[in-house]
């Protein structure tokens, strides 16, 4: 099954994303919508409307596919965004853009209607444009076959999803409002309720070219009402750009709109009068002969339906839908019509179930949101998703057969860098070769150059080969001679360099004139100069035609180079002049893909250049006997086998480990790879002679050629099975390749995967080790540096690919791994002493766990690997473990008790590495609630400490998640349930268990808090069975306890438990009183607010603040409370009722040390933080209001000057008067505060500046102006300010004590 890799995102809809993807092991892209599974009708039609529809304006279907969560549509990639993107970037149109749109439209939409499709929802944002600016349809969700009813083929395809008819008229009710498209693009007979027809869809048409002219549709409006009333009862405006600078409409325009915008669906333009408007410039003639010859009958047909067609008979019989009213539609695909929906099924049922992993990320995506997709108008308001089924029922295999993986990496071993060709002759890497110069004074031919050879023509050719030939083959033996002749064979080697002048020189009478020389050269200098040119010719000719003489080339440079062994010299002439003439043959060869008889090298002449090859020749003529081997096979030819002798690779790995020139053994070790690669057995000759420890330790070499070279020829071996058992076994070669990924050489790190990815499929034992040398963190750093947005190279590409596989095959591991452990543990469940089978398979598996915690830990896995299946298997595991903690299953004996809590220890971390994600948590809600939690709450009562904590840290944190995250649209049942299964499994299993957990050392009470925070945060309600459960002792227990570190995690969170506990309006506040709630408060309070006022311990302040916050709430809800009481109390009083004040009385009496606060909270009026200020001040109010001035330090010096600078600070008025409010209530309540007020300068001066400024205002002046009389009053003043404004304030209660009764 094929697989995909996805890029960046490229639109998004409610329920819908959608990816730019390439199908792998291609460069094929396109575009891939990831949709929920509740779309299934929608997707299901799009499917069979278009799967068969290969249309230049309709963007065509692929293929799709379902997994555990989504359905993936395949379809043709559009890169130039919608229709509405462009209109809403440029705001209209010119008219002809227009046309030549329209005329894409008019193609596409003819074509669907004569394939009896009606689009039904035409708007801008369903279609889409091609690079070079083709509109095409897209979206089908809403099209159907002209003439059924789009509800009951929904309602059927959800009914057979759901496995029955039984809720079948249900379900078409609940169809009706996802077959509703975009009302601004309806008919008026649409609007009224009738069914589509293909005018309905030509009125769409009209509203398009009309927005796309204009800017704006034809009709538009922000209610419903109105647009429906406009869309049947006025006529649209005459269109007109947005940009003043552009034509006004022709009259050939406003006529098509005229027609296609005909209210009466009878007047309106049909197909004929759309196809021959003279709008068009006959853009559409074609399509008009087209319509008119074939497709009338079916327009008359679908205008004479007198009603919708039952689904149900349109997908059981196709024939019966063509009698009623089609009779046209032997043109409509039979694919359009299903005798069942379980017919039209996506790849994952058809052919097997798939993992979305199918669908592999390139990396992040990047969103891009220029082209949104919009599946359905209404897709926000779509029913929940079908309710999901067990997750065994889900385990799928979609990922690629072994086979079909290790296919594809047989095509990663060689790259286009290993099979690098340089030139034999004449490299400076083998021997330098002085640069070859002539003298054109004595050439006794033009010296032409090659450009002018090129241009000559065929007559001045001939003579110009007529001359080189003469002077070539002139028999003179004088030294002036033989000088000329030498220097006519250095001109021809600077004119064969180039290609065409070679090619043409090879093919010429003067090359059978060169061999004839070889052979009959009166010397040395001759025969080597005649032996470069030919190579120079061999080297750079571009083709090779069977009548050149070139095996007689090669028989003879064999014969001399034969007879002259001994003659390191002219070996080094003769060598690469044979090796060029070999690898053209061999080129030509495998370019004619068949062997030929004239082209058969003598076997001569690899048993020369083998013996060039052993110890004891020049290193030279050995690095020429390799290079030649290395050129001539890397092609697949006669000549290439010729070199697959058994001894090859031994003789060329001889050469490697003992050359000294890096050169030398590069080619060698490049030669072997490359003959390798025609036959493994060579390098399977090499291992079994020099043995496999000593190959492994080349991989060491510190030459990154060589490495790459070795990496290769052990990919090639692995792939073909040589050695493989002891390849993959052998631990040293994993770790020297895992090593290898340190490597600053691209293509190296490449083929190290690809060697590791080869180890792994046939090895698993050696991914843990592979995992333990940091083979994730490799993975990880690469993926980074593959990712799409830069610019690939072609190194990073090959690394990308290699990466690809790796990564593909790892992710397929963990739910093995986990089914070969689950299968382990079942095997051994309810023993307690297993066989010896049955240890040794726990010895295989268990230490496997490891594996998975290493790739839920990476960012490159965990989204692939943390699935529903994945969660499910985990949870079965847990389960298995609270077995064995409480002594039901005994694996300690085979296994060891250290082994044994390893095992355990790392299953615990691997879910804890999974809760730092909490959007994989939202995704598989229900699956964490009822598979993880409840053996998580087992193991919370374990008898070992360790576990113990763990579990009760993991189940806090899960359950904090879990309880925080809002349930998606259409889960709220679902939510409600997981919910209901939560609360009851902590209320019996864990809260029973509290007594003992609250009373444990730290950190356990902190965990154990924290999970109650939770719960009582998301539900209220919780707060009563923590009452019932009588753990509020405990909590106050805890705080004794922990007192001293009121900053600690456990202080933190059993502040934030008093929090909930004391807002929750039906809190048992009198047992909170009760266990002293007023004490511990004034206490936590006094010594935070301390910490938060300190301004010389910087350190404390941020913590310090945020519990202080919760204290502050905590403080008042307390205060909010006994005011409703004293309030309920005085209004008894009030009535004259007999009702009783004492609880009233008591209460204020019990929470009188709550004053002591006041010289506290005043401070922290000022506070930087303004939910602290806020807070404090609405404490400070309630206590002033409550207990007058009954803390003597309420206005000490220092808060006299605070609160003379919060009065002249404020800018707020209903702060300022607030703060009046407190201090009249202060002053007039205790006298000994007056006199201090007295004393004071600060504040009487605020005051006064404060009374002219709201001297208009009476409550202002009124509470100013009554602080002012105390003042005047006590300094003998007699009169009032000439600003002052008399006072006259409410009666009001004062407490003294604890009796209540009026001032």
């Amino acid at each position: 099954m094929e697989n995909f890799v996805l890029y960046e995102e490229i639109g998004r809809g409610s329920r819908t994303v959608v990816y730019k993807g390439r199908r792998k092991g291609t460069i094929n892209f396109v575009a891939i919508l990831c949709t929920e599974k509740c779309k299934r009708p929608e997707i299901t039609n799009w499917v069979r409307l278009t799967h068969e529809i290969k249309h230049k304006n309709i963007v065509t279907f692929h293929e799709w596919y379902e997994t555990s969560n989504h359905l993936w549509l395949v379809v043709e990639l559009c890169t130039g965004g919608s229709l509405e993107t462009v209109i809403a970037q440029d705001e209209n149109l010119p008219e002809d853009v227009v046309r030549e749109f329209g005329v894409d439209l008019v193609t596409g939409l003819h074509h669907l209607h004569r394939l009896g499709i009606l689009f039904c929802d035409l708007s801008p944002g369903k279609i889409l444009l091609e690079g070079p600016g083709t509109l095409k349809f897209s979206n089908f969700c809403l099209a159907k076959v002209a003439g059924e009813s789009l509800e009951e083929f929904f309602a059927l395809v959800a009914a057979e999803e759901g496995g029955g008819d039984s809720g079948e008229n249900a379900l078409k009710k609940s169809m009706k409002t996802r077959v509703r498209g975009s009302l601004i693009y309806a008919a008026p007979e649409i609007v009224k309720g009738t069914e589509f027809s293909v005018t309905s869809d030509l009125w769409s048409l009209g509203c398009l070219l009309y927005e796309m002219f204009s800017g704006k549709p034809p009709f538009f409006s922000e209610t419903v009402s109105e647009l429906v009333e406009k869309i049947l009862y006025e006529d649209p405006l005459p269109p007109i750009p947005k940009d003043s600078s552009f034509p006004k409409a022709s009259s050939d325009f406003l006529n098509l709109l005229d027609g296609l915008l005909q209210k009466d669906p009878q007047k309106r333009f049909s197909w004929e009068g759309v196809l021959q408007h003279p709008f068009w410039k006959d853009a559409l003639r074609g399509e008009d002969s087209g319509w008119a010859s074939e497709d009338s009958p079916f327009s008359r047909n679908v205008m004479e339906c007198s009603g919708p067609h039952d689904s149900r008979e349109l997908l059981q019989s196709p024939k019966n839908g063509q009698a009623k009213g089609q009779k046209a539609a032997h043109r409509l695909s039979q694919s359009f019509r299903l005798e069942n929906p379980t017919e039209l099924r996506p790849k994952s049922i058809m052919g097997g179930q798939l993992n979305e992993s199918i669908f592999l990320l390139s990396s992040r995506p990047t969103p891009r949101t220029s082209a949104m997709v919009e599946l359905n108008p209404g897709e926000g308001e779509d029913p929940s998703s079908p309710q999901k089924t067990s997750p065994l029922s889900k385990m799928t295999s979609g990922h690629l057969s072994q086979g079909a993986l290790e296919s594809q990496m047989r095509e990663l071993i060689y790259t286009d860098s290993d099979l690098v060709i340089t030139p034999i002759i004449d490299n400076p890497k083998i021997m330098k070769q002085p640069a070859i110069k002539f003298d054109p004074k004595i050439l006794h031919l033009p010296a032409y150059s090659v450009e002018k050879l090129l241009v000559l023509k065929d007559q001045d050719w001939n003579d110009f080969l007529q001359q080189v030939c003469s002077q070539i083959d002139s028999s003179e033996k004088s030294t002036g001679a033989l000088r000329a002749k030498l220097n006519l064979l250095c001109y021809l080697c600077v004119v064969a360099t180039h290609k065409e002048v070679a090619t043409r020189l090879l093919h010429s009478p003067l090359f059978q004139l060169l061999i004839q020389h070889l052979r009959i050269a009166p010397n040395w200098d001759i025969r080597s100069k005649v032996a470069r040119v030919v190579g120079m010719l061999a080297l750079h000719t571009t083709e090779l035609q069977e009548n050149v003489p070139v095996i007689e080339a090669i028989t003879l440079l064999t014969e001399l180079i034969r007879e002259n062994f001994r003659s390191g010299k002219l070996k080094q002439c003769l060598l690469p002049t044979l090796g060029q003439l070999l690898y053209l043959v061999a080129t030509q060869e495998e370019k004619n893909q068949h062997s030929r008889d004239c082209w058969a090298v003598p076997l001569a002449a690899y048993t020369v250049l083998m013996r060039c090859l052993r110890e004891g020749e020049e290193r030279v003529v050995n690095h020429m006997a390799a290079k030649i081997i290395e050129n001539v096979c890397t092609t697949f030819s006669a000549q290439a086998q010729g070199f697959t002798t058994g001894e090859i690779g031994p003789v060329l790995w001889h050469l490697f480990r003992h050359s000294t020139v890096d050169a030398l053994r590069i080619t060698a070790i490049s030669a072997l790879c490359r003959i390798t690669r025609q036959s493994p057995t060579a390098f399977q000759n090499v291992i079994e002679k020099v043995g496999l420890n000593a190959v492994i330790s080349s991989l060491a070499s510190a030459i990154c050629k060589v490495q790459q070279y070795m990496l290769t020829l052990f990919t090639a071996m692995l792939s073909c099975g040589i050695h493989l058992q002891r390849l993959i076994q052998e631990k040293d070669f994993v770790s020297t390749v895992i090593r290898l990924l340190d490597s600053p050489s691209t293509p190296i790190r490449a083929k190290a995967f690809l060697v590791l990815l080869y180890i792994l499929i046939h090895n698993r034992d050696m991914l843990l080790l592979s995992c333990q040398a940091r083979l994730v963190m490799y993975i990880e750093r690469d993926s980074r540096k593959t990712s799409p947005g830069k610019e690939q190279q072609s190194g990073n590409e090959y690394l990308a690919r290699c990466l690809d596989l790796l990564i593909q095959h790892m992710v397929q591991e963990p739910p093995r791994i986990l089914g070969d452990i689950l299968n382990a543990l079942a095997n051994v469940s309810g023993r307690k002493h297993p066989s010896t089978v049955q240890g040794k398979q726990l010895k295989m598996c268990l230490p496997m766990m490891p594996v998975v915690l290493h790739l839920v830990m990476s960012q490159v896995f965990r989204p692939q690997v943390v699935t529903e299946e994945f969660l499910f298997s985990y949870g079965t595991i847990l389960s298995h473990i609270k077995s064995i903690d409480l002594g039901e299953t005994n694996i300690d004996g085979a296994i060891g008790i250290v082994a044994s809590e390893e095992f355990i220890k790392v299953t615990l971390s691997a879910f804890e590495a999974v809760i730092q994600y909490p959007v994989l948590l939202a995704d598989y809600r229900s699956t964490v609630m009822d598979y993880i939690l409840p053996p998580l709450v087992s193991l919370v009562q374990s008898q070992n400490v360790e576990w113990r904590l763990f579990s009760l840290r993991l189940l806090s944190e899960t359950t904090t998640l879990l309880v925080s995250q809002e349930p998606e649209d259409g889960d709220e049942e679902a939510s409600c349930d997981s919910d209901s299964s939560l609360l009851a499994l902590i209320r019996d299993e864990l809260l029973p268990q509290y007594e003992h957990i609250l009373m444990e050392p730290d950190p356990v009470p902190a965990y154990a808090l924290k999970l109650l925070v939770a719960m009582t945060e998301h539900n209220p309600a919780f707060t009563r069975l923590v009452e019932e459960s009588k753990l509020v002792p405990l909590i106050f227990e805890v705080i004794l306890e922990h007192q001293e570190s009121i900053l600690g995690n456990t202080m933190q969170s059993v502040i934030a438990l008093l929090n909930n506990l004391v807002a929750y309006k039906d809190s048992n506040m009198q047992l909170l009183y009760e266990q002293g709630l007023v004490g511990h408060v004034c206490n936590m309070f006094t010594e935070t607010a301390t910490l938060c006022l300190d301004r010389d311990n910087k350190t404390n302040t941020e913590p310090a603040s945020t519990l202080l916050a919760s204290l502050l709430d905590i403080l008042l809800g307390m205060l909010t409370y006994t005011s409703r009481i004293v309030r309920q109390a005085l209004q008894v009083q009030k009535s004259g009722s007999r009702g009783d004040t004492q609880a009233a009385e008591d209460l204020l009496l019990l929470s009188k040390p709550l004053t002591d606060l006041i010289s506290l909270l005043i401070p922290l009026l000022p506070s930087e933080d303004p939910e602290i200020s806020e807070v404090s001040s609405k404490c400070l109010s309630i206590l002033v209001q409550l207990y007058g001035g009954e803390n003597p330090e309420s206005l000490s010096p220092e808060n006299m000057v605070t609160f003379a600078n919060l009065l002249m600070t404020k800018e707020d008025p209903k702060d300022q008067k607030l703060l009046l409010r407190i201090l009249k209530r202060m002053v007039t309540s205790n006298e000994r505060l007056l006199e201090s007020l007295k004393n004071t300068g600060s504040l009487l001066q605020a005051l006064e500046r404060l009374a002219p400024a709201h001297r208009l205002r009476g409550p202002w002046a009124g509470i100013s102006c009554a602080l002012f009389q105390q003042r005047a009053a006590a300094q003998g003043i007699p009169e009032l300010p000439p600003y002052g404004i008399p006072c006259c304030g409410p009666s009001h209660k004062r407490v003294t004590g604890v009796k209540l009764y009026p001032c």
